[in-house]
């Protein structure tokens, strides 16, 4: 498990989907949350959501101890409008991820929702 002593912050809209697949690869849990604004949702699929920090990471958690391991896709160009950003990427399996981001206050970015699949 990686300690989290090296993190790079999110300074642009596009490293948070490649943030997220290397720290999953990594089985950094806390970095993977920590890609998450503490009141984000994030679509756990079936209808499910996870809110807030805490929920996100145990979703996580329990995904990298079931062995399940991400995927770089072909990510899109981010549309930004101010501080938001829509973020997607295109996996091989042929669905399609959609994230908003928002820009921290120190310039960083971090998703406040997340739905990792969408059917194409």
């Amino acid at each position: 498990m990686n300690d989290g002593t090296n993190r790079e912050p999110a300074r642009d809209p596009q490293d948070l989907a490649r943030l997220l697949v290397f720290r999953e690869q990594a089985g950094d849990v806390e970095g993977m949350a920590a890609l998450y604004e503490p009141d984000a949702i994030l679509d756990i699929g079936e209808g499910q959501l996870a809110r807030g920090s805490e929920a996100i990471r145990d979703f996580y958690a329990k995904l990298i101890a079931a062995g399940q391991k991400f995927e770089l896709g072909d990510q899109r160009p981010a549309i930004v409008n101010g501080d938001l950003a829509l973020t997607s990427t295109r996996l091989r399996n042929g669905t399609v991820t959609a994230e908003i981001a928002r820009r921290q206050g120190d310039g960083t970015w971090l998703w406040v929702i997340d739905q990792p699949s969408i059917l194409a």
